[in-house]
């Protein structure tokens, strides 16, 4: 405006000048930034434990006796029961379904959905890893869900805190912690559903110290089996009402500064290219920031949308025709898994 002003004058100038600079692609291409539109939309709560989970990846650990220097955070989006598994940074994806199988599926079953901020490249392979163990054939991997409900990183923090509280000052022990800080945290009572992890998907708590005190003994241990059905179905519904409200809470926190906005198709959008989400598009730092020709994997919890297709019994040669894009990529198997690997 300053420069403007020593050479032209016309009515309403500034108004022009902000509108002109408000056109210009170039602009908004290289100093494009999040703005706070649309609201807030918490992922839909699941209904069991164990079906919808969460996973992270907790790096850079000082490296323990056995070489290990990452944790793999698993937790179930309903009950918020955690699993700890210390790995290696340098792990591949084929590396980290083996821990998973082993570690996740062997205890509680396949899931049918995972949320994860990690490359969807990575979670590809890991899902085709997966599937494979079980010998069945995936047609159609799930993608990973960019905006996460933030379900692992309270529990990084948590697990952080509690490492720091008992490693104390010989840091290449934390792996030796590891299950105890499960068990305590699994122990605790999550402020979302009110319960523990535990007993939402056990339906008690197991034995802790206190428990091997001299007390009376719990009523738990003579319940009998419709009593424990009836117990446990109370509490799944007694922690969905109280995830609901804890929810409803949140996203209203959340919507505070935010305007709803409707896209209608045909509707011409900047998209905002940040590493985590789109990592194959952003080379280098003085890229552009948005663009508006991208090739965008739909949700996962889109309205109408299927996570994947599994067909175990029908013969190969009558395999339903994949789509176009899952043919590219079934022909680049080779390259994807020499990049994971190299990774």
């Amino acid at each position: 405006m300053e420069i403007m002003r020593d050479h032209f004058h016309w009515p309403h100038m500034r108004r022009g000048v902000e509108r002109i600079c408000g056109r210009c692609t170039t602009c908004k291409q290289a100093k494009s930034k999040v703005q706070p539109n649309g609201l807030y939309i918490p992922l839909p709560i699941p209904t069991h434990p164990w079906i919808d989970i969460s996973m992270d990846f907790v790096m850079g650990l000082p490296r323990t006796r056995t070489g290990r220097d990452s944790i793999f955070v698993v937790v179930d989006r309903f009950s918020k029961m955690a699993h700890f598994i210390a790995f290696h940074k340098t792990d591949d994806a084929s590396h980290v379904a083996n821990l998973f199988f082993k570690e996740i599926v062997r205890l509680h079953g396949m899931p049918r959905s995972i949320v994860s901020d990690r490359d969807t490249k990575f979670l590809r392979y890991f899902w085709k890893t997966l599937w494979s163990k079980l010998g069945t054939k995936l047609l159609f991997s799930t993608t990973c869900h960019p905006q996460t409900d933030g379900q692992t990183d309270v529990v990084n923090r948590t697990l952080g805190t509690l490492l720091r509280a008992l490693i104390k000052k010989n840091l290449r022990t934390w792996e030796e912690c590891l299950p105890h800080i499960e068990f305590a945290y699994n122990h605790a009572v999550h402020s979302a559903s009110k319960y523990s992890p535990f007993q939402i998907v056990y339906g008690f708590n197991p034995l802790s110290p206190l428990d091997l005190m001299r007390l009376p003994v719990s009523e738990r241990v003579s319940i009998d089996g419709k009593k424990k059905a009836e117990l446990v179905q109370q509490i799944h519904e007694n922690a969905t009402r109280n995830i609901e409200e804890k929810t409803k809470l949140y996203a209203k926190q959340a919507n505070k500064g935010r305007r709803q906005v409707v896209f209608n198709i045909g509707d011409q959008v900047w998209v905002h290219l940040r590493k985590e989400r789109f990592p194959t598009e952003i080379k280098s730092k003085l890229m552009p920031r948005i663009d508006d020709d991208l090739d965008l994997r739909s949700n996962t919890f889109q309205e109408g949308g299927d996570d994947m297709i599994l067909d175990s019994t029908k013969d190969e040669e009558h395999e339903p025709e994949l789509e176009p894009e899952l043919v590219a990529e079934e022909e680049h198997e080779p390259e994807l898994e020499q990049e994971l690997v190299a990774e």
